[in-house]
């Protein structure tokens, strides 16, 4: 079993720590929930099964480090005795008279504090018991459904991490890059060209319309903003019709 170290100073991410956990494949998922959103230290206390267990690795999806680096505790004391403020999630206040936050209300805070933060996540089956929520300071209650409040322990991890979040230097997944909208040179030879097409089949009639009609369709096909190539690709579209079907089509 581990014991707990020093905790760095300042604002270290907080410490997700299981208790209790009962299946492999729900450790599992909570690794790759907490890597998904920056947080990386596991701590579990009495893993039901054992540890390390084969069910976590597949269902870590990749989030091996995190599996790798966790540490094992006897009890709930020892896994948070570096903390200086200690979260236990839980859906019922249980009579205690605790601080309640949401997990947005604790994400704001714990990176103001000094000292390290933990946040307790109880087995499956029951929750954290009333000895694991008295060691917290602060409650974390998320607003759910009163008629059933009951949260996989992944979801519970994944809520509350990306809450933190938030709050890290995170950033969104990379996104293809925005071409500027195309020159209007293009972009009226799409408007002749859809034009071209048009006119033998009498779209602009009556002649007294015909006018408007066109001032129409230019707003509609100015709107948008094409870029270069997908005006490009329209104008595809338009010779692709423009051209007759061969015999064999």
């Amino acid at each position: 079993m581990a014991t707990a170290e020093t905790a760095p100073s300042g604002n270290a991410p907080p410490v997700i720590v299981l208790v209790r956990p009962q299946l492999g494949e729900n450790i599992g998922k909570a690794a790759r929930a907490m890597l998904n959103f920056g947080l990386s230290e596991m701590r579990l206390v009495k893993p039901r099964d054992g540890w390390p267990n084969p069910s976590a690795g597949p269902a870590a999806a990749g989030a091996d480090i995190v599996l790798e680096n966790a540490r094992v505790y006897e009890t709930t004391a020892e896994a948070v005795a570096d903390c200086a403020h200690v979260y236990a999630t839980t859906v019922r206040k249980r009579g205690v008279t605790k601080p309640v936050q949401t997990p947005e209300q604790a994400a704001r805070d714990i990176p103001r504090q000094q000292g390290r933060s933990a946040v307790l996540f109880g087995p499956e089956r029951s929750g954290l018991a009333m000895d694991d929520v008295d060691l917290a300071r602060t409650i974390i209650t998320a607003p759910i459904n009163p008629e059933f409040g009951s949260l996989n322990l992944a979801q519970a991890v994944i809520l509350v991490a990306y809450e933190l979040s938030k709050t890290a230097d995170l950033v969104m997944p990379t996104q293809e890059d925005i071409l500027p909208p195309a020159p209007q040179e293009e972009l009226d030879g799409l408007i002749a060209h859809l034009e071209g097409m048009l006119e033998p089949n009498r779209y602009f009639y009556p002649e007294d319309r015909a006018e408007a009609t066109r001032r129409t369709l230019r707003g509609v096909l100015t709107k948008p903003g094409w870029n270069h190539l997908e005006v490009r690709t329209l104008r595809g579209v338009l010779s692709a019709l423009q051209r007759k079907p061969r015999p064999d089509d």
